[in-house]
């Protein structure tokens, strides 16, 4: 006989409507923990409230109030003037030598460049103190080109010595024969300035090549010693033979405290030397080692009066016409004279600086 096992369909859920607590029948929304707590006498716990703002942290120092800045009377005025003309002076000579005269030296050596690159096409290089047509050479004249490849420099060599030549390049000695010639040349150069040509001949060591193009052909030379003063000088060359000397500056940048000079024998037979009018008695002074130039202080006067001369009228302008008006013209001005005024007062330095 098999016995049927009824299954019930669904589990019924309890009946939370029909729980009985201490306070009676519970509902479907009511709590038995809420009603077991208020039937023992204890009230509910209050929402914590928010915490108040801290408040803000006092500063460390108070706050200081503004200076007042008396007023300067004339003499003060005319003082505080004069020591930022002095200060804008000052400021532009440092400009002008450490990085406006290595542009102009740049300058100046295209210009010699293609001035000697068409003499010597035509066959017009000078070979001598005089040009093709007899007449002296000017100072700054081109008349020949040395290629140093242990420094990595080419320039144009000028004739005269002079601070104001030595701005262009190499300077040759008026007094020495040209490189390649029968004798002794001397070139000289600046140390640090107007692109330091020479400031690197100090690194040369024996053996090293000079190659200086002249009109009379390449020619080649090749170092024999470095020497400073006190130094003993090399031997004079032999009859037909050929030294160049390159001289410049020795000591800290823009301080020089003496001549460092390089000797260099000519590899090869040397040319027959040009007529030279300038001798070492005849030699102008500012055309030695470390001569100033004092030819052109008349141009330094004129250049300190056109800036005087802008100052007041920018004084003049400011008070006038404003600050703004004033700034946009006196600039320029400004920047024209202290170039014109560094450029002078720089020839009165050593020509080899």
């Amino acid at each position: 006989m098999t016995i049927a096992e009824e299954r019930p369909d669904a589990i019924e859920a309890p009946r939370t409507d029909l729980l009985i607590g201490p306070g009676g029948p519970l509902g479907a929304g009511d709590d038995i923990h809420e009603r077991s707590g208020a039937a023992a006498g204890r009230a509910p716990k209050p929402p914590r409230s928010a915490r108040p703002p801290r408040p803000p942290k006092p500063p460390r120092r108070a706050p200081r109030p503004p200076r007042q800045l008396a007023p300067l009377s004339r003499n003060q005025a005319i003082a505080r003037g004069a020591l930022s003309m002095l200060a804008a002076l000052l400021l532009g000579f440092a400009i002008n030598l450490m990085i406006l005269s290595h542009l102009q030296h740049q300058v100046n050596q295209q210009k010699l460049q293609d001035a000697f690159r068409v003499q010597l096409s035509t066959s017009v290089a000078p070979v001598s103190e005089g040009d093709s047509d007899g007449a002296l050479l000017a100072d700054g004249a081109p008349v020949a080109r040395i290629d140093i490849p242990a420094l990595g420099m080419s320039e144009v060599i000028a004739e005269g010595s002079s601070s104001g030549v030595l701005q262009s390049g190499p300077g040759h000695r008026r007094d020495t024969v040209l490189p390649g010639q029968q004798g002794i040349s001397v070139v000289m150069g600046r140390a640090s300035s107007y692109g330091g040509p020479f400031g690197g001949i100090q690194r040369l060591a024996p053996g090293d090549r000079i190659t200086v193009v002249t009109g009379q052909g390449a020619n080649v030379f090749e170092v024999i010693g470095t020497r400073y003063a006190g130094d003993p000088a090399p031997a004079p060359p032999a009859a037909g033979q050929s030294r160049l000397i390159l001289e410049t500056a020795r000591g800290a940048a823009f301080v020089p405290s003496g001549v460092v000079r390089v000797d260099a024998q000519l590899v090869g037979d040397a040319q027959p030397a040009g007529k030279r009018q300038t001798t070492a008695i005849s030699l102008p002074p500012s055309h030695k080692e470390l001569a100033t130039d004092t030819s052109t202080v008349w141009a330094l006067v004129f250049a300190g009066q056109f800036f005087l001369a802008i100052s007041l009228g920018a004084v003049w302008s400011f008070r006038r016409l404003g600050a703004r008006k004033t700034w946009v013209v006196a600039a320029p001005l400004f920047v024209l004279g202290g170039l014109l005024v560094a450029d002078q007062v720089t020839r009165l330095l050593p020509n080899l600086l």
